[in-house]
């Protein structure tokens, strides 16, 4: 090493200018730094996301509910008025004779313009007559043995269900059919007499 560059090198140190060893741990340091900065800010940014994600679905979730809310918010009016149809309708079945004619014809009007009143609240009449049981929207109070009909058919109604727009508030009171024991008999019958001729 020669007398200038040591005398250079003192002069740079003197003046408290960085050598070469001191550059490079300095940048050392700082690639260091960044590192640490950047994983931070990462760390930052995808808690940033999964904050606002949840926030989105929170968002959606209280949307959903006040939708709901709103759509079945007449559901305990409606259910306290479908007494009142069951009461007309039944002033209705059992006035027959001639001298209530007037009476019935107010009380179907009546009727009529009440139900018309609560479908526009969405209140729909569940049609049992006819169709298949179903659980979900039938009660089951009594079977009748029937051979014109289908099993499990609902052949009688006795107290009418009803649905706000898709949630059944009131199942329908129905009878269903059943085979006639009879029936089961001579079919049992015909099965072992088809039967015996086949091993014949």
């Amino acid at each position: 090493m020669s007398s200038e560059q040591t005398s250079e090198d003192k002069s740079i140190a003197d003046k408290g200018e960085p050598g070469p060893m001191q550059t490079e741990s300095a940048h050392a340091v700082r690639a260091d730094e960044t590192d640490r900065l950047t994983s931070e800010l990462q760390g930052a940014q995808d808690k940033y996301l999964r904050l606002y994600a949840e926030f989105e679905n929170y968002k959606k979730r209280v949307s959903r509910d006040k939708e709901e809310i709103i759509q079945y918010a007449n559901e305990r009016l409606l259910s306290e008025m479908l007494p009142v149809i069951d009461h007309l309708e039944m002033a209705l079945k059992h006035a027959s004779d001639g001298a209530t004619s007037g009476l019935v014809q107010g009380v179907e009007i009546t009727l009529k313009e009440l139900k018309k009143t609560l479908q526009k609240f969405g209140l729909l009449e569940i049609n049992a007559q006819g169709t298949p049981f179903d659980p979900l929207v039938h009660h089951a109070m009594a079977q009748i043995e029937r051979d014109d009909v289908d099993e499990n058919m609902v052949v009688e109604e006795y107290r009418k269900g009803y649905k706000l727009k898709d949630k059944v508030i009131r199942a329908a009171m129905v009878a269903v059919s059943k085979k006639p024991v009879h029936a089961e008999q001579e079919k049992d019958t015909t099965i072992r007499i088809h039967k015996k001729e086949e091993d014949e």
